[in-house]
């Protein structure tokens, strides 16, 4: 024992002695289930199983039916349901049900460790799994292929109804493929792929395909995905290279994405099942999907290196650009891929400032996400322009200040070239943005820079203090507020100080900040007679209203307020210029 200390000492021997305890106590209670008379300790195992090792939280009823299935039959018996009280009682107490959620976890996170270093644990279920994945794939296939999943109506919005567990099934079957490989999966998956076309569970998967849009227009047009299309998806090697051996698929074949089996494998970063694909004589790497992209341009976009490494020997256009002008560079800058961007930099046909159909380069893109090392790389190469703007004006540095990516700033700022006060189309320059999405240490970056001005007005008149306010950033308005240039009372082009914008969109704090500046005036109306009072009360900010009814009162009772002219009075909603008001638009 390595501790210095009594104490160090005596709380390592109190951990190890908890540890010890309680994998004893694990041990003895999976003996009390192992011992357990007819069907119970099959069951109470099984269910560990499942909730251990499924990928996500199993609902109550998800649970009940995958320990209903039973392998090798054709059809799922409802009788076999059991009750989550009869499960959870199997289990001797090491499982629960989460009543919020309706799903059933471990009683203990050191449970599931104890049975992750023990998988052999579960063979007693059914000896013939290596592993705990093959039995779970397995019951998953039969649910999937059982007749009351294949008759479920297939339409653009699938009912699971009467199949609960039907979705699981649907999304994770091929990932426990993958992990847990046997001879009895592969069979179970072609027998499914047979009627694939017709089956609801493609169309369950790809409800939960994050990256895919507008899937009811692809399902009403006729939804297309193989069966070695799915199983490049999911990357189980064993069924790709059963299925290009029975030579029924196109290897070309493009899905109702127009994804290719290469492109789903290049994107998800399978790479035994790429090089199976690039094996085969017939296959294209070069084939667009829908959107123009490559199965180049979807692994340089999830950062698969060695799918890129792969492609790229397979004399692929490495700077093709997609539909919407995107080439692998500027997908893997925007997903900060450092070993990715290295990879493209050294291919002489890859150009680094190539903008999109918006004029952004790969630096835009890296910099809006606040990719640090992918900016210090291509800003370490000649030909990247960092003052590059794009069909909005905007630069590097505005996005990244915009985001509030401090790092990214620093080392923009920490260039020569950079002009760090650089307005956009808009007028709006770096610290216009920073200070209007409320980033105050990027505020503070900017303000240190000779050349930045605090009082910049946009085009529509409005100043970082403006923005900062109507959104109601409070440590942004106290820093600009405490340069002596800003003039907390300037009006922008409808007449409306920051007070009348705090005021608009019920920030308290800020107006009390504010009103404290003796050079704000608390009523001044704008350009459609509208008083910072009036538009509180309009929007119905009650907290808002009470402090400028307050300051009010205390300003007319001091003598320095008025309570005549162009001004309204204190709690109304209407004033001399509310005629005008009602007559003009927009403000």
């Amino acid at each position: 024992m390595r501790e210095l200390t009594i104490y160090r000492r005596r709380e390592t021997l109190n951990k190890m002695t908890q540890e010890l305890d309680l994998r004893n106590v694990y041990g003895s209670t999976i003996k009390r289930i192992a011992a357990q008379d007819g069907g119970k300790w099959r069951l109470g195992m099984a269910a560990l199983m499942w909730i251990s090792y499924a990928e996500r939280p199993l609902r109550v009823d998800e649970l009940c039916h995958a320990l209903a299935v039973e392998l090798g039959s054709t059809d799922f018996n409802a009788g076999n349901v059991p009750s989550i009280s009869t499960v959870v009682g199997c289990c001797q107490g090491l499982i629960s049900v989460d009543e919020e959620t309706s799903t059933v976890r471990l009683i203990n996170l050191t449970l599931q460790e104890y049975l992750f270093s023990s998988p052999g644990i579960f063979l007693v279920c059914e000896p013939r799994f290596c592993e705990p994945h093959s039995e779970m794939a397995e019951i998953c296939l039969t649910y999937l292929k059982s007749n009351r999943v294949k008759a479920l109506v297939v339409s653009a919005s699938p009912d699971a109804g009467g199949a609960p567990f039907l979705e699981y099934c649907s999304v994770y079957w091929g990932v426990h493929a993958k992990k847990g490989p046997s001879d009895y999966t592969t069979p179970l998956a072609l027998d499914l792929f047979q009627e694939y076309d017709g089956h609801i569970s493609p169309k369950l998967l790809f409800k939960q395909v994050e990256h895919l849009d507008d899937l009811d227009t692809h399902f009403s047009a006729g939804f297309q995905f193989t069966g070695l299309h799915c199983a490049s998806f999911f990357g189980i090697g064993e069924v790709v290279a059963a299925l290009l051996e029975m030579k029924y698929y196109d290897v070309n074949a493009r899905d109702f994405v127009g994804y290719t089996p290469l492109a789903w494998a290049a994107l998800n970063g399978h790479a035994e099942v790429l090089r199976m694909l690039l094996g085969h004589g017939e296959v294209k790497p070069y084939t667009p999907d829908n959107h123009g992209r490559t199965p180049l341009s979807h692994a340089a976009c999830n950062g698969n290196v060695a799918a890129v490494k792969m492609l790229l020997r397979r004399d692929v256009t490495p700077d093709k650009p997609d539909n919407g002008g995107r080439t692998p560079l500027s997908l893997a800058a925007e997903g900060g891929h450092d070993e990715v961007v290295k990879l493209l930099l050294g291919l002489q046909a890859v150009s680094l400032d190539k903008p999109d159909n918006h004029g952004y380069i790969p630096l835009s893109h890296s910099a809006w996400n606040g990719n640090e090392g992918v900016v210090k790389i291509l800003l370490g190469r000649e030909e990247v322009d960092p003052e590059n703007q794009d069909d909005e004006g905007r630069t590097s540095l505005s996005y990244a200040a915009g985001k509030g990516h401090q790092g990214v700033v620093k080392i923009l700022l920490g260039r020569e070239e950079i002009h760090s006060d650089m307005p956009d189309n808009a007028g709006r320059t770096p610290l216009s943005h920073a200070a209007g999405n409320g980033h105050e240490e990027v505020v503070e970056m900017l303000l240190d820079r000779a050349e930045v001005y605090s009082e910049m007005p946009d085009d529509a008149g409005r100043t970082p203090l403006s923005y900062a306010a109507g959104k109601g950033h409070e440590e942004a308005v106290r820093i600009l507020l405490g340069r002596p240039e800003v003039n907390p009372d300037r009006l922008d082009n409808t007449g409306k100080t920051s007070l009348s914008h705090a005021a608009k969109n019920g920030h308290a704090g800020v107006v009390k900040m504010l009103l404290s500046r003796k050079e704000v005036t608390s009523n001044r109306p704008d350009h459609f007679g509208r008083t910072p009072l009036m538009l509180a009360e309009m929007y119905s900010h009650k907290a808002v209203v009470e402090v400028l009814k307050l300051h009010e009162f205390a300003e007319v009772h001091s003598g320095r307020g008025s309570s005549s002219g162009n001004i309204c009075r204190v709690g109304t909603t209407h004033c001399q210029l509310g005629k005008a008001r009602r007559t003009q638009p927009g403000g």
